[in-house]
């Protein structure tokens, strides 16, 4: 496979090289929003938000002048909701104009603060520059809603805030680290070995009833779309593959390369959309990384049999 791209977020200049490894075990992050300064509509204002070159996406409700606006941040239990929001520029007006990545002018990412619940959509916007998108919010919690998007005149940014959904929490602890997820019929296989501030290529394999799959439908413009989320934190990891559908070189499967620059060990859960036969489904992954002194010290552990932690169907 040769279509690679590398994570559009933060790489710590570790020398180290670690792999992936199996552990249980999650964090749940604070909510980076809560103490950020006061601003135009109750949001941390613009002017004041520090420079976010040395941050990973998400943590941030305000970055380079742009702030992440919920027009209700609590709300209940409900199968279907619909939330708006907008995204409003330095002065506290709302932005209208967006570049398109990936097929989207924006892709809103949420997911409860135990990684339960993740949903990709994409939300429709109106002339007075208000997003409106359906979500099932039917589980309690506190939700992280990121908001990925580029400014006509800006560069590419991803905001994250809270939602809070009221009702009775369920926690849910991590699901254990493991190299295949199931979703239906389907079995993806993540194979690779990360070495930090390094690109380093991760192969995701998609078959079917153990039949390799070798035409994947392009979804948002690739034949695969991932999302990383740090669990310590739930910083936000994007990616693409760089290869296009249709280039004369990309193969439609059954693997799917991505090169990834990790940010730190610790444990991640990754998310990954992938199209066929005309439906999108969601594999999720929980990635343990290790430096490789802690990699080589812990004793092998068996490979898990795939459990069925993935998504088999969502609304785009």
């Amino acid at each position: 496979m040769n279509a690679t791209t590398k994570f559009a977020g933060f790489a710590l200049g570790l020398a180290a090289v670690f792999g992936i490894a199996v552990a249980a075990g999650a964090t749940i992050g604070p909510d980076p929003s809560a103490s950020a300064p006061a601003g135009h509509g109750g949001h941390a204002a613009p002017s004041d938000s520090a420079p976010s070159a040395d941050l990973p996406g998400g943590l941030l409700v305000t970055d380079q002048g742009y702030t992440l606006a919920l027009n209700k941040p609590n709300t209940t239990t409900a199968a279907q909701t619909t939330v708006s929001f907008r995204i409003l520029d330095a002065a506290g007006a709302p932005v209208t104009k967006y570049q398109t990545s990936h097929d989207k002018d924006l892709h809103l990412i949420v997911v409860r603060r135990d990684m339960a619940g993740f949903q990709h959509v994409h939300p429709v916007l109106d002339p007075a520059g208000t997003w409106s998108v359906p979500l099932n919010l039917s589980r309690a919690g506190d939700y992280r809603v990121f908001a990925d998007f580029t400014p006509a005149d800006g560069s590419n940014l991803t905001l994250g805030t809270d939602l809070r959904v009221a009702g009775n929490y369920d926690v849910q602890a991590l699901p254990a680290p493991a190299a295949t997820a199931q979703v239906g019929e389907y079995t993806v296989a993540l194979n690779g070995t990360v070495t930090p501030g390094t690109a380093s290529k991760v192969t995701l394999s998609v078959s079917r009833n153990g039949t390799p799959v070798t035409d994947l439908q392009p979804y948002l413009g690739a034949y695969g779309h991932l999302v990383a989320l740090r669990a310590a934190d739930l910083a936000y990891l994007h990616v693409h593959p760089e290869g296009a559908p249709g280039d004369g070189v990309t193969p439609a499967g059954p693997g799917i390369d991505f090169v990834v620059n990790a940010p730190s060990t610790g444990n991640y859960r990754l998310f990954l959309d992938f199209q066929h036969q005309g439906v999108v489904r969601t594999a999720e992954f929980t990635l343990s990384v290790a430096t490789a002194n802690q990699a080589a010290a812990a004793p092998a552990a068996p490979t898990p049999a795939p459990a069925n932690h993935g998504t088999p169907g969502h609304g785009h």
